[in-house]
């Protein structure tokens, strides 16, 4: 009986999870398109629906009733599956994201992660490893020239950044002293690291941009030089799983930050769920916002920024985190 129960409970995560993910994720798009025309003096979206809300619905159906073309000359299987890599990584990140603490269900505690895994940031930084393969595989397999460019640049963007992602939370790490979200979310009960470690959280935050590929780090796709980069010979709902992908990815960034430097869901009078959502909404607008302001970096600003200035700046930030730690101790 309590492995039926346990059955159904994760049954349960794993689907309000994916829903929520793929409905904020569409809404997401109709946001990012409504503050933009905002920015740019535009109305955005308004046709479909009371202030365009059912815009991101007229988009799905769009998509899924555009023929799927696969380049006579494209290795088919893999060009096939690329953007499925990219939007399925992106959304197995939000499997370990703890939106709470333990509720009692039927007199049992069920934790509000799907897996509260000891080794939580590890399983973050493989799969976003595997995120790489998507776009890489994606520009390839369409064998096209512009499309193989801006595979070869998302792979060196997200390769590159990926570092700095990574070396910017050891201090995280060190400060909770375990892998685990839920810990890192629980050591930041009476102070947020933000406070403790401004340095990680900005090399954190630049990183996760980067490693979205959004503006100003959408090398991969440049449409002024690339065309539209490694998703190019895309149509159909293939080309709409990479952008599924993209806005996934942005919500798991923003529960990241929340997790790792914003104290997850702790703070007073709201429900901890409500608290998680709000900081991935903030940090979901400040990327558009980002967008919508910044210019798009040279390639070579690009990986000198990574390389020279961010990954730098994160071996010295965990050495003096170390000394603090040891002084303190």
């Amino acid at each position: 009986m309590d492995y039926l129960l346990g059955l159904i409970v994760l049954l349960t995560k794993i689907t309000a999870m994916l829903g929520g993910l793929l409905l904020a994720a569409s809404y997401l798009v109709w946001l990012e398109r409504k503050l933009l025309a905002r920015l740019q003096v535009r109305l955005g979206p308004n046709r479909a629906g009371t202030f365009g809300l059912l815009q991101p619905i007229a988009d799905a159906v769009k998509l899924l009733c555009k023929e799927d073309i696969v380049p006579d000359a494209a290795d088919g299987l893999i060009f096939r599956l690329a953007p499925a890599v990219v939007a399925v990584t992106a959304m197995l990140m939000f499997a370990v994201v703890p939106l709470g603490p333990d509720i009692q269900l039927f007199g049992h505690s069920v934790p509000m992660v799907v897996s509260d895994l000891n080794v939580g940031l590890l399983y973050v930084f493989a799969l976003s490893s595997l995120g790489v393969y998507g776009v890489a595989l994606g520009g390839w397999a369409s064998n096209s020239k512009f499309a193989l460019l801006g595979g070869i640049r998302g792979a060196a963007q997200m390769i590159s950044y990926e570092l700095s992602l990574g070396l910017s939370l050891v201090p995280v790490v060190m400060l909770a002293g375990s892998f685990s979200l839920t810990a890192i979310v629980d050591a930041q009960t009476r102070m947020p690291f933000i406070v403790l470690q401004p340095v990680s959280f900005a090399i954190f935050v630049i990183s996760a941009m980067a490693e979205s590929k959004r503006i100003p780090f959408d090398l991969p796709e440049a449409e002024n030089e690339l065309g539209a980069g490694f998703h190019m010979e895309y149509s159909g709902m293939r080309f709409g799983l990479f952008f599924l992908g993209e806005y996934v990815h942005i919500q798991v960034l923003g529960a990241l930050t929340a997790v790792f430097f914003l104290g997850g869901g702790h703070r007073p009078l709201l429900p901890p769920v409500v608290w998680l959502l709000i900081k991935i909404f903030t940090v979901a607008v400040i990327m558009i916002w980002v967008r919508g302001t910044l210019p798009r970096l040279r390639y070579d600003q690009l990986m000198a920024l990574g390389w020279k200035v961010l990954i730098p700046a994160s071996l010295i930030n965990i050495v003096l985190t170390g000394v603090f730690i040891q002084m303190v101790h």
